[in-house]
């Protein structure tokens, strides 16, 4: 039976629902940090607020065009009083979005040259991140934690994608110690976050397949009485365990 016609049309329409979302998603990128510029006037609280809202609209639009939506798992997890330090597994854009809208108000910990990108960077650059220079070493570490604590101190939580950049599915990238370090010096618990988005949205893939994404929040990680090598290990194993989990259910 022949149903190359079939998967042409199945293509084509992947290709036609992306379409739809990538012309979205540029012209509201562009806008929405152009008026968080213009609100720069304002406290970083609204600024975040119009942000989470932004996110919220992707995220609608994302599963209106391309069907794809997500289902969160360990809510419970989730404190109800003070900050916390959430390491993230890094597999796609589309994380950026959803943390911003299961969290309360946050900063990112982010590669410093995110904030020469046109209109994205400058927008990010209003939302008080914590700019990490690549190869500065024990430098880029005295940052996080000085900066880092600072942000927690104000209520604000911090989020760390310990891998460092963009993993593919089924990898797994060096896990960074300085989140850890951050959690040791500050007394703050670290919270994982593990999820498959990369299956559905990968790294240079004009392309987002259908289906459910699936994000776990792991049990708080307290640092008391831990070193940050312990800490990042816990987190570590939680997270690729987890992920193992995850793409088993598919």
């Amino acid at each position: 039976m022949n149903t190359a016609p079939d998967s042409t049309a199945s293509r084509l329409l992947l290709y036609l629902r992306a379409l739809a979302f990538w012309l979205v998603f540029s012209t509201t990128t562009v806008l929405a940090a152009s008026l968080v510029i213009l609100m720069y006037p304002f406290s970083l609280r609204r600024r975040q607020q119009f942000i989470t809202w932004w996110a919220g609209f992707i995220l609608w639009w994302l599963e209106t065009t391309c069907r794809l939506r997500y289902v969160v798992e360990g809510e419970d997890n989730i404190p109800h009083q003070g900050p916390v330090i959430v390491f993230s597994k890094h597999q796609s854009t589309w994380e950026t979005f959803v943390l911003q809208r299961i969290f309360p108000s946050q900063i990112w910990v982010a590669k410093r040259e995110l904030l020469w990108i046109p209109f994205f960077g400058w927008g990010l650059a209003m939302m008080k991140p914590i700019a990490i220079k690549r190869g500065t070493g024990r430098a880029a570490v005295m940052q996080l934690i000085r900066q880092g604590t600072e942000r927690l101190k104000e209520g604000l939580w911090v989020i760390i994608f310990p891998e460092g950049t963009r993993v593919a599915p089924g990898q797994k990238g060096r896990y960074r110690i300085g989140g850890a370090v951050l959690a040791e010096h500050s007394g703050y618990p670290v919270l994982p976050v593990a999820h498959n988005a990369g299956e559905y949205w990968p790294r240079h893939s004009f392309i987002k397949r259908p289906g459910i994404i699936k994000v776990r929040i792991g049990p708080l990680i307290t640092p008391a009485g831990r070193s940050a090598q312990e800490i990042m290990n816990m987190a570590e194993a939680w997270i690729e365990s987890t992920m193992t989990e995850i793409t088993a259910m598919k």
